[in-house]
């Protein structure tokens, strides 16, 4: 007591620091074990499967993005759901967006022409949600199939129930984690991602 009465300013910092670094380690716990399960060994079918843009060049998916759209063309094939939706816009310079390319890529692998959809809209994680949570409700929707790498799995389900659906997460490990370097920064960098929205909510 006499030493907090002494410094009380260094006592506080120290308190701020402490619950920072609870907040940290409880967030990178959620993100780890989100990252590790598979909704769709749980879940037999949901009304979509959305998959998450990622860089494409020229209407040509990169390889994290394949990763992804693989991974849904595999959902698509287990009769998972009906329907596949691309989401992502246009980043400055691109001649299409990634929901378009990521829609050719699909049909171009066998999903039907009138089972792919592209919602070209938003240059964030959450804004190109809420344009799939519009479609949704615009089409009766309410359940989907979220696909991105695994590290996005808390993220990306907290932002989908915040937006009115009901997200399964079924990730792809063949996209990005190609080294325990990569994985340990998309733990770290995504356990940050997590936070923020959790405090500010975009």
């Amino acid at each position: 007591m006499f030493f907090i009465r002494r410094h009380p300013i260094l006592v506080g910092v120290a308190f701020v620091l402490l619950i920072m670094l609870i907040v940290l380690g409880a967030s990178a716990m959620t993100v780890w074990r989100a990252a590790h399960f598979d909704e769709a060994s749980r879940i037999d079918r949901a009304d979509i499967i959305i998959v998450l843009g990622a860089a494409q060049y020229g209407g040509r998916p990169s390889p994290v993005f394949r990763g992804r759209l693989d991974h849904a063309v595999l959902l698509f094939q287990q009769d998972r759901a009906g329907s596949v939706m691309v989401v992502g816009g246009k980043a400055p310079g691109d001649s299409t967006t990634e929901a378009e390319a990521g829609r050719d890529y699909l049909i171009s692998h066998g999903v039907p022409t009138g089972s792919a959809v592209a919602e070209p809209v938003g240059r964030t994680t959450f804004e190109s949600l809420a344009g799939a949570a519009k479609y949704m409700n615009e089409h009766g929707m309410a359940s989907a199939f979220l696909v991105s790498d695994p590290w996005h799995n808390a993220r990306i389900t907290r932002m989908a129930s915040d937006l009115g659906i009901v997200g399964y997460a079924s990730a792809t490990w063949t996209s990005a984690a190609t080294s325990e370097d990569t994985r340990f920064s998309g733990y770290a960098r995504e356990t940050l991602a997590y936070v923020y929205y959790r405090i500010f909510g975009r």
